[in-house]
């Protein structure tokens, strides 16, 4: 039978298109035994404050950590969710869905305050936020398939085969490094996604922005917010062969 399966690295709050490919898949493997990256969307992401983008940042312990693994990286104030959720209010306290899913998010923050690892706060987000929008991908850590090659490419063929995928689906940025030919060996199709042409929802920016987080969607569309997801409303589109 058919398997589709993604495989990235956790990201904090993530935008709808990540969200996309969690949807596209049968399974989707939490992908953090590789070196964590500053700067990048591991401990960050953006949202929309007084009509501009701003970063919502999980501060980390960075010093002595250098190609330290990112399932190893942990936070380095304990408050960094107060902080977060006071800014979330103040930017969203006007946005139509607010009071609906205010209460969402004021747990979710509640409960990712007791976590030291910064992957534990990235799954427990991808997994409440996934639910909320209502997907029903399996959600895995990619360590459930015990590693036996130290080149990252290689270990995605890895997972691919011990997990029986026929279908493999990653963003359209790693056609830049990835090896299709190595996966075409294993008998895996692959697929990028394609973020091209999702649909406007009223936003409180101009010009609108689609890759701010998924929570900027869900303030200003709810639950609606799931029919913002190419693959659920039309997968072709939403997936290029290589």
């Amino acid at each position: 039978m058919a398997k589709t399966i993604a495989i990235l690295q956790s990201n904090y709050i993530p935008w709808k298109g990540y969200f996309d490919i969690v949807a596209a898949a049968d399974e989707f493997l939490i992908f953090d035994e590789v070196r964590f990256t500053k700067n990048d969307w591991r401990n960050r992401n953006q949202i929309v404050l007084d009509g501009r983008k701003h970063w919502l940042t999980i501060p980390v312990k960075t010093s002595g950590t250098f190609g330290e693994r990112i399932d190893r990286i942990e936070t380095a104030r304990p408050d960094w969710h107060r902080a977060h959720w006071d800014t979330l209010r103040q930017a969203y306290g006007a946005a139509p869905f607010y009071r609906e899913m205010a209460p969402f998010f004021e747990a979710l923050y509640r409960d990712a305050a007791p976590l030291r690892l910064l992957t534990e706060i990235n799954e427990l987000f991808l997994r409440r936020l996934a639910a909320l929008l209502d997907l029903p991908t399996a959600i895995l850590r990619a360590d459930v398939v015990p590693r036996e090659t130290p080149n990252p490419t290689e270990r995605l063929v890895e997972i691919c085969r011990a997990r029986g995928a026929t279908d493999y689906i990653t963003g359209p940025a790693a056609r830049a490094y990835l090896k299709p030919e190595l996966l075409r060996a294993v008998g895996v199709r692959l697929h990028f996604a394609n973020y091209q042409d999702y649909p406007k929802y009223p936003q409180s920016m101009t010009p609108f922005d689609h890759r701010v987080s998924v929570i900027d969607t869900l303030f200003w569309c709810g639950c609606a917010a799931r029919a913002q997801l190419k693959s659920l409303r039309d997968r072709r589109s939403f997936l290029d062969p290589e």
